[in-house]
């Protein structure tokens, strides 16, 4: 035995003449059976890991096999021995992965690129702009002779040439300069505006309508093409949402602008052309800081660009379905002039009715960010889905009222939906088109959901002239029902089982 440890502490010696510092290369083990170290070869134990490291000579002329480190039965182990803490160097081992944050309430934002915040700054000029003209209007109308009919002749024939020109717009931005397109889309409605701050008849109203409208038209696809590709598949609900959120603010903004000029005393006149003053900031903020970005998505393997090949135009088999369940909401997503003019019903006065509409954009815009971030981190199909029930359920709130308070309440739960669908279904129309094809996407998209809201529009006006209120707004959430059912169903069962 003496002699087998003294053979043994030879061939330490000689080993560790030939590493540095007169040391041993070993490796350590461990597992559930103890902790081992060997210079020649050590079998892995169950659930174990290794590091190598080195040990120190062994030490000969100890008197118990306890003693020099050596175990019963290591002399059918080839010398292996038991490494005691002295002998044994610290071993820095990796730490755990850090925590990942959580969004939290208020998910972060500061982090998205700048494109992402020069179109929201862009979209909040925009609608401080529209917003301190738009409630104006129908006075300034007025005041030049023309019936309130032709009101609902400009809105109506602008909203129809904006959705044609989205289809068309979103295809060529495919292929054209989107900066430009982008930009050129804010300007025309800055130039539209101070048309109307100069207009001398309703005639000259209407065009300057349709040539804002027209600018909508060319900038929706394209804006929201160069958002997608701006910012990595998962951030894509959170950067809508804040683009969604900064467009609420501005629209909030707006009537508490054209409300605080015409207390001054200025006339309607000089109030649009203050207004369009502010809408002419975004188109000059973005021809000379916006760049267009590349797509952030990661170069598909040569399997996925094949069968990207095979799709319809860059648009995946889901987009269909989808772009047909939106149209059927949008079917009973009617004007929110209904929902003003029933809280009018229920005693809200018409000098608290700006007040309210301002409540209710300022709740939109706190809730935009999260609900985007929300389609983040789970389903964007069930979020949305989430969102439309919600509008169902206000909506029929909303037919059902019978008191005052009761339509504060339901505006703050109606700002739920746009907070859970607004960002997170244009974020999914993102997730079915390749980047070659977004502005086609979502040139059908807006275009689509554009043109049902004609119908939408008219049928809740003819149901509500004819059975009132809470037939109309009652079936308005029975069509949003069907539709999230039917969402939620493409989400587990149909098309859009693997959208996130």
């Amino acid at each position: 035995m003496e002699r087998h440890r003294s053979e043994q502490n030879g061939r330490c010696g000689q080993a560790s003449a030939g590493a540095p510092g007169g040391a041993v290369r070993a490796r350590l083990h461990v597992g559930h059976f103890g902790v081992h170290s060997t210079s020649q070869k050590i079998e892995r134990t169950p659930l174990s890991w290794e590091k190598n490291f080195l040990v120190g000579n062994a030490v000969p002329g100890r008197k118990s096999g306890v003693a020099d480190g050596s175990v019963p039965g290591d002399e059918n182990r080839g010398g292996a021995r038991l490494v005691t803490a002295a002998e044994a160097p610290s071993v820095v081992m990796p730490g755990p992965p850090a925590p990942r944050r959580k969004s939290g309430l208020f998910p972060r934002v500061g982090h998205l690129p700048r494109v992402v915040w020069l179109l929201g700054f862009a979209s909040l000029f925009n609608d401080v702009s529209s917003e301190a003209i738009f409630p104006l209007l129908p006075v300034f109308l007025a005041s030049l002779g023309a019936p309130m009919s032709f009101l609902g002749l400009i809105e109506g024939s602008a909203d129809a040439l904006a959705s044609v020109v989205k289809m068309l717009a979103g295809r060529l931005s495919d292929r054209g300069p989107r900066r430009l397109m982008v930009t050129g889309g804010y300007l025309l409605p800055a130039i539209a505006r101070a048309g109307i701050a100069l207009a001398g008849g309703p005639g000259q109203v209407l065009a300057a309508r349709l040539l804002d409208r027209t600018g909508k038209g060319i900038r929706s696809g394209p804006r929201d093409a160069l958002l997608a590709d701006s910012v990595k598949p998962t951030e894509r609900g959170r950067a809508f949402g804040l683009n969604r959120s900064m467009d609420h603010l501005g629209a909030a903004i707006g009537p508490l602008l054209a409300s605080g000029l015409v207390a001054l005393g200025l006339s309607l006149r000089w109030t649009f052309a203050i207004a369009a003053f502010f809408g002419l900031l975004a188109p000059v903020l973005l021809f000379v800081r916006l760049k267009d970005p590349r797509a952030t998505d990661p170069a598909p393997a040569p399997a996925q660009a094949a069968a990207a090949a095979r799709t319809r135009g860059g648009l995946q088999k889901g987009f269909a379905f989808y772009l047909s369940v939106c149209v059927l909401f949008a079917l009973g997503n009617s004007s929110d002039a209904f929902l003003l003019v029933r809280a009018r019903e229920l005693g809200w006065s018409p000098a608290a009715i700006p007040l309210l509409w301002f409540f209710h954009h300022l709740v939109k815009s706190a809730v935009a960010i999260p609900g985007g971030a929300l389609s983040d981190r789970h389903s964007r199909a069930v979020v949305v889905s989430a969102g439309w029930f919600a509008y169902a359920l206000t909506y029929l709130g909303f037919g059902f009222a019978t008191a005052g308070w009761q339509i504060l309440a339901l505006f703050v739960a109606y700002a739920l939906y746009h907070g859970l669908a607004e960002g997170a279904e244009r974020a999914i129309i993102a997730d079915l088109a390749e980047p070659g094809a977004r502005g086609r996407a979502f040139g059908l998209y807006h275009g689509f959901v554009g043109v049902a809201a004609l119908p939408a529009g008219f049928g809740t006006g003819w149901i509500w002239d004819h059975w009132g209120a809470r037939w109309a707004l009652s079936i308005n959430a029975a069509s949003a029902a069907i539709a999230s059912l039917l969402l939620f169903w493409l989400a587990f069962a149909g098309t859009l089982r693997r959208a996130k």
